[in-house]
Protein backbone atom coordinates (compact mmCIF):
# COMPACT_ATOMS: atom_id res chain seq x y z
CA UNK A 1 0.00 0.00 0.00
CA UNK A 2 1.19 3.49 -0.74
CA UNK A 3 0.26 6.19 1.36
CA UNK A 4 -0.57 10.03 -0.03
CA UNK A 5 -0.97 13.50 1.07
CA UNK A 6 -1.75 15.84 -0.83
CA UNK A 7 -0.71 19.53 -0.16
CA UNK A 8 -1.08 23.32 -1.53
CA UNK A 9 -4.76 23.57 -2.15
CA UNK A 10 -6.24 27.18 -1.55
CA UNK A 11 -8.49 29.89 -2.62
CA UNK A 12 -7.23 31.86 -6.02
CA UNK A 13 -8.67 34.44 -8.52
CA UNK A 14 -9.81 33.58 -11.80
CA UNK A 15 -6.48 33.40 -13.65
CA UNK A 16 -4.36 32.86 -11.02
CA UNK A 17 -1.98 29.67 -10.58
CA UNK A 18 -1.50 27.10 -7.91
CA UNK A 19 1.05 24.23 -7.16
CA UNK A 20 -0.25 20.93 -5.62
CA UNK A 21 2.26 18.26 -4.01
CA UNK A 22 1.48 14.80 -3.42
CA UNK A 23 4.23 13.19 -0.78
CA UNK A 24 4.14 9.36 -1.24
CA UNK A 25 5.40 6.61 1.52
CA UNK A 26 5.19 2.81 1.74
CA UNK A 27 5.52 0.86 -1.65
CA UNK A 28 8.17 2.16 -3.73
CA UNK A 29 7.17 5.20 -5.05
CA UNK A 30 9.41 4.89 -8.34
CA UNK A 31 7.15 1.81 -9.05
CA UNK A 32 3.88 3.88 -9.18
CA UNK A 33 2.34 5.67 -11.68
CA UNK A 34 0.62 8.53 -10.24
CA UNK A 35 -2.67 10.47 -11.27
CA UNK A 36 -4.35 13.61 -10.00
CA UNK A 37 -8.05 13.58 -10.36
CA UNK A 38 -10.98 16.08 -9.20
CA UNK A 39 -14.61 16.16 -7.68
CA UNK A 40 -16.76 18.65 -7.84
CA UNK A 41 -20.14 18.86 -5.83
CA UNK A 42 -22.40 17.06 -7.16
CA UNK A 43 -20.43 15.74 -9.70
CA UNK A 44 -18.16 12.39 -10.26
CA UNK A 45 -14.42 12.58 -9.78
CA UNK A 46 -12.54 13.23 -12.82
CA UNK A 47 -9.53 12.18 -14.35
CA UNK A 48 -7.13 15.45 -14.50
CA UNK A 49 -3.40 14.11 -15.59
CA UNK A 50 -1.32 11.28 -14.51
CA UNK A 51 2.75 10.53 -15.05
CA UNK A 52 4.44 7.59 -15.58
CA UNK A 53 7.20 5.88 -13.59
CA UNK A 54 9.67 7.67 -14.66
CA UNK A 55 7.84 11.02 -15.43
CA UNK A 56 8.80 10.82 -19.13
CA UNK A 57 5.33 10.10 -20.07
CA UNK A 58 1.97 12.37 -19.59
CA UNK A 59 -1.32 12.12 -19.87
CA UNK A 60 -4.22 15.54 -19.54
CA UNK A 61 -7.83 15.73 -19.58
CA UNK A 62 -9.25 18.15 -22.66
CA UNK A 63 -10.49 20.52 -19.88
CA UNK A 64 -6.95 21.06 -18.32
CA UNK A 65 -4.32 20.32 -21.41
CA UNK A 66 -1.50 23.82 -21.61
CA UNK A 67 -2.56 24.72 -18.22
CA UNK A 68 -1.53 22.53 -15.88
CA UNK A 69 1.66 20.31 -15.93
CA UNK A 70 2.23 17.07 -13.51
CA UNK A 71 6.01 16.05 -13.01
CA UNK A 72 7.75 13.79 -10.18
CA UNK A 73 10.60 13.91 -8.14
CA UNK A 74 11.20 10.07 -7.56
CA UNK A 75 14.41 11.14 -5.19
CA UNK A 76 11.84 13.15 -3.32
CA UNK A 77 8.94 10.68 -3.39
CA UNK A 78 6.50 13.73 -4.34
CA UNK A 79 4.73 14.59 -7.32
CA UNK A 80 3.21 17.95 -8.29
CA UNK A 81 0.63 19.23 -10.36
CA UNK A 82 1.21 23.16 -11.47
CA UNK A 83 -1.82 25.04 -12.78
CA UNK A 84 -1.90 27.88 -14.37
CA UNK A 85 -5.18 29.94 -15.96
CA UNK A 86 -7.23 28.86 -13.19
CA UNK A 87 -10.75 29.05 -13.73
CA UNK A 88 -14.03 28.73 -11.94
CA UNK A 89 -14.99 25.41 -13.44
CA UNK A 90 -11.48 23.79 -11.90
CA UNK A 91 -12.71 24.50 -8.39
CA UNK A 92 -12.67 20.91 -6.88
CA UNK A 93 -11.13 18.88 -4.45
CA UNK A 94 -8.37 17.00 -5.58
CA UNK A 95 -7.07 13.96 -4.65
CA UNK A 96 -3.39 12.30 -6.10
CA UNK A 97 -3.93 8.30 -6.49
CA UNK A 98 -1.01 5.91 -7.15
CA UNK A 99 -1.17 2.47 -8.92
CA UNK A 100 1.54 -0.13 -9.93
CA UNK A 101 2.46 -0.46 -13.48
CA UNK A 102 0.82 2.24 -16.26
CA UNK A 103 -0.97 5.44 -15.78
CA UNK A 104 -4.73 4.60 -16.55
CA UNK A 105 -7.41 8.34 -16.73
CA UNK A 106 -10.27 5.53 -14.92
CA UNK A 107 -10.12 6.52 -11.42
CA UNK A 108 -11.20 3.13 -10.43
CA UNK A 109 -7.76 1.39 -11.52
CA UNK A 110 -6.04 3.40 -8.69
CA UNK A 111 -5.86 1.24 -5.14
CA UNK A 112 -4.15 4.23 -3.60
CA UNK A 113 -5.34 7.62 -2.77
CA UNK A 114 -5.19 10.53 -0.69
CA UNK A 115 -7.52 12.68 1.34
CA UNK A 116 -7.86 14.99 -0.78
CA UNK A 117 -7.16 19.09 -0.93
CA UNK A 118 -9.65 21.51 -2.14
CA UNK A 119 -9.17 24.17 -4.53
CA UNK A 120 -11.27 27.20 -4.96
CA UNK A 121 -11.52 29.29 -8.05
CA UNK A 122 -13.13 32.72 -7.49
CA UNK A 123 -14.75 34.90 -10.33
Amino acid sequence: QVQLVESGGGLVQTGGSLRLSCAASGRTFSRQAMGWFRQAPGKAREFVAAINLSGGMTGYADSVKGRFTISRDNAKNTMYLRMNSLKPEDTAVYYCAARPGTWNRSPGMYPDWGQGTQVTVSS
